[in-house]
């Protein structure tokens, strides 16, 4: 690979890691492409070569946060030793890349900005590849076959939900920091599945 486009790559990546920054510490409305420009050392016009727009350069990091937390569920799924193993690491998976990640975490799922442009549809039907892994791992773990689209995705989305609302509790330096947080964690991560109906392999394994 030729020396301009691993430059051409160091660019990008610093402009991303710029921009989260800015996005997570000020806010959306914080951030534009001439102070990102003046930040980093490069024109605004480098930048437009990257990303056609502020939402373009938001929406790649979102698509770029899922991908890494799809890279890290398909890896849980893969290490378990049975369906049941499977539900909870993906539950203690999805729980770590949020602590692990803050910035992109706060990006991709506690980031409200009113004027942003939608997220694409074909990049949110990647993103959702990740409650698809949740999903299939709670049908697994219930013996059923289950349409992905039916009750399956709603008690993945249940799954999802509880777990977010602890993440962004503890992000948010809202839990005592007195709390054992892996205790903390591993109690919500019993009381989400405990609303399961596993078969009786998970009941032995809880």
């Amino acid at each position: 690979m030729s020396n301009h486009s691993e430059s051409e790559k160091s660019l990008r990546r610093l402009i991303l890691d710029s921009a989260r920054k800015v996005v997570v510490e000020e806010g959306y409305a914080a951030l534009t492409m001439r102070r990102l420009a003046k930040m980093i050392g490069y024109s605004a016009t480098s930048i437009y070569l990257h990303f056609e727009s502020k939402d373009a350069l938001l929406h790649a990091l979102i698509e770029e946060g899922m991908d890494l937390l799809h890279a890290r569920l398909t890896e849980a799924v893969a290490r378990a030793e049975s369906d049941a193993d499977a539900v909870r690491m993906v539950c203690r998976e999805y729980v770590d890349f949020g602590l692990d990640n803050p910035e992109y975490y706060e990006v991709m799922f506690m980031l409200h900005p009113q004027r942003m442009e939608r997220f694409p549809a074909g990049k949110y039907r990647r993103a959702r590849r990740n409650l698809d892994v949740i999903g299939q791992a709670i049908r697994s773990a219930s013996g059923s076959d289950g349409d992905a689209d039916g009750p399956s995705l709603v008690k993945a989305s249940a799954v999802w939900a509880q777990l977010h609302g602890a993440i962004s509790l503890v992000i948010a330096q809202r839990v005592d920091a007195s709390l054992d947080r892996d205790e903390f964690f591993n109690r919500i991560i019993d009381g989400t599945l405990s609303g399961l109906k596993l078969n009786a392999e998970a009941e032995a394994q809880r």
